[in-house]
């Protein structure tokens, strides 16, 4: 290059200045005029190597939301937030929801100007696997600097992979750097920026603490997510492929057997587009197969086990066997405490395992501390290790370590459930503090107790079979578990019966029957007992025997069998008393307080549920008492001590809440009861929604269907009438599926007595007629009495008055055969009314006197001025005008002292017509003139005109 000699040259080339914009350069940069430099390629820096977004990717808009947000530019260093990560299970979509922010992310103007950078650190695969030396080294090389320029030293690299990033940022070309699949957290580190411009997203298998990240813990999808993403990633290869649509019920079942792991449904959806006439039931049928099911989720080279070995291998031997032997445990999750037992293992040293086993996601965190559990995938892939190692025939291994689990499972329920023994003593302490302890314990394993047990029976080891769920049995009460017991007690009467233990029958024969009364399958409850009473009498066991006739009386209640009952619970208390049981007197003698109460000897059945609330006090038996007090309750109402009744009930309430009791949704129930006959209506309906709500809770369908007709009732007395109508509806239904002829009964009762308020009168008829059939097939004669009239009520409002007077006749035979006074005198009084319709005359009249005197009695004072108004016309048509008029003057009486005008009014009207008859017209005008002066005081012109007629027939119209 040659220089010109001349000065005005030089004035030129002072003038001369070289600026360079618009790029970072990490080379030798040559500035002047008419220079010739022949230069290597150019080397572009790689920015733009994201791989591309699937389209099918679901379901995961929360978490893309909180990542972009993590991602977003700041305009302080305080803003500045640590670097986002995502942490998972193999193959659930870890990489993908990274690839779908960063895509996001790089559409969002001025967020990343500089593009993005992306390295898979192959973090699980042994073969693959890039130092963090190679990463940086790739990266640098895509940032734009010539390899001659890369020192080879790690600590080298950082300096200058970060001061490159930093220039970048200075230059306003802010990157994002997606590290994926990172092992561990010396693989990912050296890749962070730090310059507090530039971002990176980290994913990995392990929850990597030390990175100074913050972790998104990713999870399966849940079922819709799930099933779309299966349609999505099957039309994504057959678009018109309708199969999922078409039969949404096996995409399900697919997306279920898949766990909602988004690599199992990618298979699955290459395998259905592989042949596209392969039926979506046909792959459910055979993913179904536990054994075959991770050979069913391959496709070419990609498989879901594969994926899971990735983690597998990286595990050291001692956590290694441990993962292998959790699927040991046949429940949905596990207890540090309970993996100790399996693995005979030190507690401390198993946690640290299972905590190592969470950080790899072979394993996730329960719903609280210490609690663990297995992706349903991840657990077949455990077992299958297992059955194919040394465990399943070494010491230690599955057999003995499913021994040791049995072992620590009954030991440890015993001393839970032995807390709900209100006689037992804890003076020299059992394991659990305290009550509220044992049951905590009890409701998190209760899952896995019944799983083992069922485990146990099909192992053959029966007398687990047995133990477990006769240990289980106070628990299965208390918490209302009716429906889990039966096929718990069931099982364990096969295995008692398979190790012939007559003792062990006799307990698991007393169990399911309560359990199957509290479902009410009463008969099979009363022949289950039947059968334990007789093998305790064979066995000469007293004590056996007065249990099972105490359970077998109650049973018998539930069959509305009450005289048998009540012979059968004397016998049982006799039994305790004379063997000294002062507890079980007590509580035999709540069940016989019910009984005669049922039969209506009310004095009798409240001296017996004092004495066993009683007893239950003195014995410290805070549940037992509640109950008895709720029972001593129900007694009270039905013979009208309301206050009483009221004052046990919330007592009842008071200690089912003290104690957690699950049956608290009868002791509100019973409470509501209480106030609605106290007339304290809205309180009564809030009782019983609670009542409601707690019985929904326990999934105790015979106490919700009792709720819900009690609830009807209420909602009706403040106006809420479609509301009632729909408890009611609801507790027919209940009680329908639950085969409870009465109840369903009482609930057709009540609906037809709701429909008749609301002008259905056709429908209440419908409904009125079975009701009356099952009471009298039960023999429940009160209830049928009561059906009847609500059954003669719907054919009055027809005016089917020929139908309902024999209707109204058979009601009254019954409730004056069962002495039930106000009953009857509603009865009377309707069957009065009726014939008087017909013009049955004589016959209203010997039905209206006593139940004038009925009414009187109760001090119903507008159904006497109702009732003597009938009696009056009907006294009037058989022309016994004296008493007529006599009858007529007490009903103007009664209506006057009530304020009640218009039936007062209705009352001088045909007091005017029946004077006018007896000639005595000076007498009738003056009560037909004041007639017309209150309909006229009350604007009723109807009745006005009707009076002025009359008064213009005896001649003083005007």
């Amino acid at each position: 290059m040659n220089r010109p000699d001349d000065r005005h040259a030089d004035d030129a080339y002072a003038s001369v200045s070289n600026r360079i914009e618009g790029g970072v350069f990490f080379r030798e940069v040559i500035m002047g005029t008419n220079i010739t430099v022949h230069l290597p390629p150019a080397i572009t820096p790689a920015l733009s190597g994201l791989p591309a977004a699937a389209p099918t990717f679901t379901g995961r808009d929360c978490q893309v939301r909180d990542l972009l947000q993590s991602l977003a530019p700041v305009t302080t260093p305080e803003q500045v937030t640590p670097t986002p990560g995502v942490t998972g299970l193999g193959g659930v979509g870890k990489t993908e929801l990274a690839v779908q922010v960063a895509a996001q992310a790089l559409k969002q103007p001025g967020w990343f100007p500089g593009g993005v950078l992306f390295v898979d650190m192959f973090g699980y695969d042994n073969e693959r696997r890039l130092s963090p030396e190679k990463a940086l080294d790739q990266m640098l090389r895509a940032l734009g600097m010539p390899g001659e320029h890369i020192p080879a030293d790690l600590q080298a690299l950082t300096w200058l992979y970060r001061s490159v990033l930093r220039a970048f940022a200075e230059q306003g070309q802010r990157l994002l750097i997606v590290i994926d699949n990172a092992s561990d957290h010396g693989q990912a580190s050296p890749l962070l920026p730090t310059d507090g411009v530039n971002r990176a997203l980290v994913t990995s298998r392990e929850t990597l603490g030390l990175l100074g990240a913050r972790f998104l813990e990713l999870g399966v999808l849940d079922l819709p997510d799930a099933t779309v993403l299966l349609h999505r990633a099957l039309t994504e290869a057959r678009p018109t492929d309708s199969r999922v649509t078409d039969h949404p019920d096996d995409a399900a079942a697919i997306a279920r057997l898949c766990g909602g792991l988004p690599l199992a449904l990618r298979i699955t959806a290459a395998l259905l587009a592989e042949d596209p006439a392969r039926p979506l039931a046909a792959l459910a049928e055979d993913l179904q197969d536990e054994h075959c099911r991770l050979d069913e989720l391959s496709y070419v080279d990609t498989a879901v086990r594969a994926a899971f070995d990735l983690s597998y291998r990286r595990l050291p031997a001692e956590e290694a066997r441990l993962f292998r032997l959790l699927p040991v445990n046949p429940g949905p999750d596990i207890s540090t405490e309970a993996t100790a037992a399996l693995v005979q293992g030190k507690r401390a040293v198993v946690r640290r395992r299972l905590e190592a086993l969470a950080r790899s996601h072979l394993i996730e965190r329960g719903a609280s501390y210490g609690r663990w559990r297995m992706h349903d995938l991840v657990r077949l892939f455990a077992e299958e290790l297992s059955s194919g190692h040394a465990d399943s025939l070494e010491a230690g291994g599955r057999g003995p370590a499913f021994t040791s689990l049995l072992d620590y499972y009954l030991s440890t329920a015993q001393a839970a459930c032995a807390h709900l023994d209100p006689k037992a003593d804890f003076s020299t302490g059992n394991g659990f503090p305290d009550r509220d302890d044992a049951l905590r314990w009890l409701d998190w394993e209760y899952p896995n107790l019944s799983a083992v047990a069922f485990a146990a029976h099909n192992a053959g080891r029966m007398a687990s079979a047995r133990d477990l769920p006769l240990t289980l049995e106070r628990f299965l009460d208390w918490r209302r578990h009716f429906h889990h017991a039966i096929t718990l007690q069931t099982m364990a009467l096969e295995a008692a019966q398979e190790l012939e233990d007559d003792y062990g029958q006799t307990r698991a024969l007393n169990a399911l029957g309560c359990a199957l009364r509290e479902v009410r399958r009463v008969q099979e409850a009363v022949t289950a007992h039947r059968r334990a009473a007789r093998m305790c009498q064979v066995a000469d066991d007293p004590f056996g025997e007065a249990v099972t006739l105490a359970n077998l009386g109650n049973s018998l209640q539930a069959a509305r069998q009450f005289e048998e009952a009540v012979t059968v619970l004397e016998a049982a208390t006799l039994l305790f008393q004379e063997l000294g049981e002062v507890y079980s007197y007590g509580m035999t003698m709540g069940s016989l307080g019910n009984a005669l109460s049922h039969m209506q000897r009310f004095e009798e059945a409240i001296h017996a549920h004092r004495l066993a609330t009683q007893i239950c006090k003195d014995q410290g038996d805070r549940l037992g008492e509640g109950m008895m007090l709720g029972n001593l309750g129900n007694s009270l109402r039905r013979v009208g001590r309301f206050e009483e009744a009221l004052e046990a009930h919330q007592e009842d309430v008071r200690i089912a809440g003290e104690l957690g009791d699950h049956g608290g949704g009868r002791a509100w129930a019973n409470l509501g009861l209480a106030l609605e006959q106290a007339e304290r209506f809205d309180e009564a309906a809030s009782a019983l929604e609670r009542s409601l709500q707690l019985l929904r809770e326990t999934d105790d369908r015979h106490g919700q269907s009792m709720a819900l007709g009690s609830l009807g009732n209420v909602l009706f007395r403040i106006g809420r009438s479609n509301e009632a109508i729909s408890s009611h509806r609801e507790a027919a239904e209940i009680c329908r599926d639950l085969g409870d002829r009465h109840g369903e009964a009482m609930a057709m009762t009540n609906l037809a007595s709701a429909l008749r308020r609301v002008g259905e009168f056709e429908e209440a008829v419908t409904l009125c007629r079975p009701a009356v059939q099952a009471f009298r097939e039960l023999a429940d004669r009160p209830s049928e009495g009561i059906a009847l009239n609500n059954l003669g009520f719907a054919l009055d409002d027809l005016e089917r008055w020929e139908e309902s007077i024999p209707v109204r006749q058979r009601a009254l035979e019954l409730f004056r055969e069962l002495g039930d006074g106000k009953n009857e005198g509603a009865a009377v009084t309707c069957l009065g009314m009726a014939l008087v319709h017909l013009r049955r005359f004589k016959e209203a009249i010997v039905a209206l006197q006593p139940a004038v005197q009925f009414s009187r009695r109760a001090a119903d004072r507008h159904s006497e001025g109702m009732l003597l108004g009938y009696l009056a016309d009907a006294l009037r048509e058989e022309d016994r005008l004296e008493e007529a008029v006599s009858v007529g003057r007490a009903t103007v009486r009664v209506f006057r002292e009530l304020g009640d005008r218009e039936n007062e009014g209705a009352a001088l009207t045909n007091l005017g017509i029946a004077l006018g008859r007896s000639h005595r017209f000076d007498e009738a005008v003056t009560a037909c003139a004041s007639a017309r002066q209150i309909f006229r005081d009350t604007g009723d012109r109807h009745n006005e005109e009707k009076v002025l007629l009359i008064l213009r027939l005896l001649g003083a119209g005007g």
